[in-house]
């Protein structure tokens, strides 16, 4: 992979001059590709190529509308596509350009056996927000009747990815919360993945160090510098996840947003400091091959905190700061009635990497202590 950490607007110009792309596919959500400037500034260099737009629809990707981009990037037959967005937008691209439409398509991607063999075509990714690291990430997020399933492999990665900060500055405070606080998350879940390497770690750290200098001042008065820096630490997140994976906060997050239409970052908010808690609780308990109690105290140390309660009271301060509402009756999600619902809706792939081994009534009794 190609990667242009920092871009201008005038890099990405010369790129495609560069290159002589002549038939552009363009994957975009229809409010931020023009709020954020890349309409503008894609419509000018790719004024003299052939160009077709895809606008997404969904808040989160579903089998159904990525269906139709794959039908319509086939017919088209681009030699490039562009996924200008946040991380719904690019993992549609990434999945569209390794994807064909089969009779079982939806069965293999449950089944985790659909065969990624080539990409249609060449991906630059083009994120808009500050968040997943999805123009990394050898995964990318698909949901098949509200149940969030995965498509994994080195393929799946965009060729190049731009990090513009101009473009990712004019999201709103909303997106940028909950954006911000899913890179946080995913680099913190990441340290202590069972899945973790030395470079996983070397990558969730430094996106935590950077990230934790710079959220709250990327919320409250965005510009060049903290934009940088949240793009930055949002890629180094998305880095570590994709050799370590995500844990049970992820695992969870997932109904709460096909169920309730929460954003990605904003549902991992809502368990972050719970699960982190629960297995802090149980290290001797813990199945992994590193030892979880030297883990947290290398991560209270980049917090600055002194144990697991500090921990757990920076996380509901900052979500209060972020504005990430976190009372579950405020968000109308009756848990009482929900929760085996909310269960059953759980990623397994990602609860597999949580360190310590969760049963059912685990979840179920961490979410009630929440209600």
């Amino acid at each position: 992979m190609n990667s242009f950490l920092l871009s201008s607007k005038h890099d990405l110009s010369n790129f495609l001059k560069e290159k002589k792309f002549e038939k552009v596919f363009i994957i975009c959500g229809k409010k931020s590709y023009v709020k954020s400037g890349a309409k503008r500034i894609l419509s000018r260099y790719l004024r003299d190529k052939i160009t077709k737009h895809y606008y997404k629809c969904s808040l989160y990707p579903e089998i159904s509308e990525l269906k139709r981009i794959v039908i319509c990037l086939r017919k088209f037959s681009p030699d490039l596509v562009i996924a200008v967005g946040g991380g719904s937008v690019l993992d549609y691209a990434k999945m569209a350009n390794v994807v064909e439409i089969t009779k079982n398509l939806d069965n293999k991607i449950v089944n985790y056996s659909y065969p990624i063999k080539k990409k249609l075509t060449q991906l630059i990714a083009i994120p808009t927000t500050a968040g997943s690291g999805a123009e990394v990430t050898t995964n990318a997020v698909i949901y098949i009747d509200k149940i969030k399933y995965s498509l994994e492999s080195e393929i799946i990665k965009p060729d190049y990815f731009f990090l513009i900060p101009e473009l990712v500055i004019k999201a709103t405070k909303k997106i940028k919360s909950s954006a911000g606080f899913d890179a946080i998350a995913q680099a913190v879940e990441s340290l202590i993945s069972k899945k973790s390497t030395p470079q996983s770690i070397n990558f969730a750290k430094k996106s935590l160090v950077i990230s934790l200098k710079y959220y709250l001042d990327y919320l409250k008065k965005p510009n060049f510098e903290n934009t940088s820096a949240m793009c930055l630490a949002a890629n180094l997140s998305g880095k570590a996840i994709s050799i370590s994976k995500t844990i049970a906060p992820h695992a969870i997050s997932y109904p709460f947003t096909s169920l309730y239409n929460i954003s990605h970052g904003h549902a991992v908010s809502l368990t972050l400091e719970k699960f982190l808690k629960f297995n802090f609780i149980n290290y001797k308990k813990a199945n992994c091959n590193f030892d979880l109690n030297l883990r947290y105290k290398s991560i209270f140390n980049i917090f600055g905190v002194r144990g697991i309660i500090e921990l757990e009271n920076f996380f509901i301060e900052i979500k209060k700061k972020a504005k990430l509402e976190d009372n579950f009756k405020k968000l109308k999600i009756n848990l009482d009635s929900n929760v085996d619902r909310l269960i059953d809706g759980i990623n397994l792939l990602r609860l597999q990497n949580n360190p310590i081994n969760l049963n059912k009534n685990d979840i179920k009794t961490i979410l009630l202590k929440s209600n």
